[in-house]
């Protein structure tokens, strides 16, 4: 049963894929309407080493915004959990910033920081940052009090509080942040490569769509799945490593069902 479930989504993916080429084929879509399947991946497979420069540009501003990210989101969860106040004066702000479309204000930063990659990492900071604070924040919040106790019990102060036991147990709620604002990255920088650029993902589906190359369209979409499938495989590793006792408890439960 456990296996199945693990290869039901591929086989769904296949399925879909196997109904898109036979309705391509047999209704003769012309390539720049509609291609299919098998095109796409002739086109990703030719393209493939100018996809990768460009993906290369891409995955470099979405790991800077990550990084970016990350640091104002354990800053600023902190602070929310520690300042009641803090939070009542800048969550509202927070959840402001994500009512706004990111295309519309990606065009105001270019205008105010010029057209290199400032832009586009503040983009991947504006959709990657709001996921993180507020997991981090929810989870340095739902700490069970009687460890606070202890803690407090044995003299530690409001810093030891944070560094033995607040933070540790915030971890996981941290790296599900960090997974949706993974997958969010990729998109961003692309988001920000649309209005202006000379390189990345964006400007290259930018330069198929105008050319009405569909095919190279849909590869470079494809490259775009991939790579915040890997943005997301990254986070993984990273909590694989920072949370051993979740790993080994994984396995033991792992060894079990098997």
């Amino acid at each position: 049963m456990k296996k199945m479930t693990k290869t039901a989504p591929v086989i769904v993916i296949l399925a879909l894929a196997a109904a898109w080429e036979l309705i391509v084929q047999i209704a003769g879509i012309p390539l720049y309407v509609l291609p299919a399947p098998s095109d796409t991946l002739r086109a990703f497979a030719s393209e493939f080493p100018t996809l990768l420069g460009h993906g290369a540009v891409t995955v470099m501003e979405a790991l800077a915004g990550m990084g970016i990210s990350f640091v104002i989101g354990i800053v600023m969860g902190i602070l929310i959990d520690a300042m009641p106040t803090f939070k009542r004066c800048v969550y509202p702000i927070l959840v402001v910033t994500q009512t706004v479309p990111t295309i519309v204000l990606a065009p105001i930063f270019i205008i105010y920081m010029g057209f290199g990659y400032a832009p586009k990492i503040l983009t991947v900071v504006l959709m990657c940052f709001f996921p993180i604070v507020v997991s981090f924040s929810d989870g340095l919040g739902q700490m069970d009090q009687g460890y606070l106790n202890l803690v407090k019990t044995y003299g530690g102060n409001r810093v030891q509080l944070y560094r033995i036991v607040k933070i540790p147990s915030a971890m996981i709620s941290l790296l599900s942040g960090l997974k949706v604002a993974a997958t969010y990255s990729i998109s961003g920088a692309v988001v920000g490569e649309w209005i202006a650029s000379q390189s990345g993902l964006g400007y290259y589906l930018i330069r198929a769509k105008n050319a009405y190359m569909l095919d190279d369209v849909f590869a470079c979409v494809l490259m775009i799945i991939l790579l915040s499938l890997l943005m997301n495989g990254i986070v993984k590793l990273f909590g694989w490593a920072v949370l051993p006792m979740e790993r080994r408890k994984k396995q033991t439960e792992g060894k079990q069902l098997s």
